[in-house]
């Protein structure tokens, strides 16, 4: 087991890179009921709004990308720094950040100051897949919290609901994730809504044609005008896909039919490069959910490197934060 070194951040003169070792059951000794704590909530959430847990799903997506899996997403803003929270690819977008406190206020019940936020999002995310009718596997973790947050980092690196299959490509490359990483992770879609927001452009005028997005089914179409007409709200939602409440492969098969909502699911399809591993899901449930696993796995596994430490409150950083660098041991295998 790595060796924990406390050290006051006043006193910390240097950047320590080394990348924790993450594994399973981190907290087996330090905090056995950890992960039955996290389930326990998400199932209460799940109970009082089905759609919160696939909201919390998606922090796992947004906060690994930016600068890696550290918390730095859940922090609010400070007069000093502008966090990632009102970015453009989170503000009105990304929700459900009370079930995240209120898993963090059970576990510092039970076992202060030991479970990251980061670990939080990666346990809440399995979760919410598992709950709702996924597949359940066994996470890694270890990950420590972001002392900061950038909000220009994550306009600099989330793509936008219009993003085409290309972008979204060249976007995982950069993280190491394959293509098929990209579709399964995609996948995540299966469940939650969408906002109307997200798909004007593809209802009025793709590509600046003016017209409609010639990729979605026509029937599908004129319910997304009714649903999203010109003069609506835009913050009314629609469903990700057929069965909105149920962690399945109708995502693919949706997507397949020319029914994805949102332009950066349906350019999955008509990408040549993706439309392959599309198909196979909507044929294969069971390679979705194991390919699904597998990229959620490798996207957990991006970590910035830098110090942190183990919030007590997941929106601030520590009123006197420490920083925690892990030294590993030579038996460590680091």
């Amino acid at each position: 087991m790595a060796t924990l070194l406390l050290f006051p951040i006043f006193l910390l003169h240097i950047t320590t890179a080394a990348a924790t070792a993450l594994r399973p059951c981190y907290y087996r000794d330090t905090c056995p009921e950890a992960e039955t704590i996290v389930r326990q909530v998400m199932k209460r959430a799940l109970i009082r709004e089905p759609r919160s847990v696939a909201s919390v799903m998606r922090f796992q997506f947004h906060d690994c990308f930016v600068n890696g899996c550290d918390g730095s997403m859940l922090l609010d803003d400070t007069p000093t720094m502008l966090g990632e929270k009102l970015s453009l690819s989170n503000i009105n977008s990304l929700r459900s950040y009370e079930v995240v406190d209120e898993i963090k206020e059970s576990l510092e019940k039970a076992c202060p100051g030991v479970v990251s936020c980061a670990d939080v999002i990666i346990m809440a995310s399995r979760d919410a897949v598992a709950l709702t009718g996924g597949p359940d596997w066994q996470v890694k973790l270890g990950r420590l919290d972001s002392l900061t947050a950038s909000q220009e980092d994550a306009d600099n690196i989330m793509p936008s609901p219009r993003a085409n299959a290309s972008y979204l490509i060249e976007l995982f490359q950069k993280f190491n994730l394959s293509i098929k990483d990209l579709v399964a992770l995609s996948g995540s879609h299966s469940i939650g809504k969408g906002r109307c927001f997200s798909i004007m452009f593809r209802l009025y005028n793709q590509s600046g044609t003016g017209k409609p997005d010639p990729a979605i089914d026509p029937g599908f179409g004129k319910k997304l005008n009714k649903l999203c007409p010109l003069d609506v709200d835009q913050n009314v939602t629609g469903n990700l896909d057929a069965t909105p409440y149920v962690f399945d492969n109708q995502y693919f098969k949706d997507l397949v039919a020319g029914r994805g909502f949102l332009n950066s699911d349906q350019s999955l399809h008509t990408f040549q490069e993706t439309r392959g591993f599309v198909t196979l899901y909507s044929e294969d449930q069971d390679v979705f959910f194991r390919d699904f696993v597998e990229g959620m796995i490798k996207l957990g596994d991006l970590q910035s490197g830098f110090p942190g430490e183990i919030r007590r409150n997941c929106r601030v950083v520590n009123s006197h934060p420490s920083i925690v660098v892990r030294v590993p041991k030579v038996d460590d295998g680091w």
